[in-house]
């Protein structure tokens, strides 16, 4: 990911939780709040009800691939956590990618079309 950094410190993904804005969709929660870095940083979170290794590991790899093919229309400046839900492991990904996209359109992470 060009622009995106990893989120990995468990207090910042706490804060994020407490202070940040959040956006509930079928297949992922967004959580965002603003770093004031010049790029984002992305954590991804699977929970232990989604299922074994395999599903947590096979839903991360999906909401990790939607936000690569996203990341240019997202505004940059941002921490994002992406919480995955139990559609995210095998359902349509095309639908994936448009629930993001709508989630991240709630939370005005997506940058202005210039016409």
């Amino acid at each position: 990911m060009e622009f995106t950094a990893p989120l990995k410190l468990n207090h910042v993904f706490r804060k994020l939780y407490a202070k940040g804005e959040s956006a509930v969709g079928s297949f992922v929660v967004v959580y965002c709040r603003r770093n004031g870095l010049p790029g984002n940083r992305l954590g991804i979170t699977t929970g232990l009800k989604l299922g074994n290794a395999v599903c947590r590991n096979r839903a991360r790899r999906r909401i990790r691939e939607v936000y690569r093919l996203n990341e240019a229309k997202l505004r940059r400046g941002w921490d994002v956590v992406i919480v995955a839900r139990s559609r995210s492991i095998d359902g349509d990904f095309r639908d994936m990618q448009r629930s993001f996209l709508h989630q991240c359109g709630k939370l005005g992470l997506l940058r202005e079309e210039k016409s």
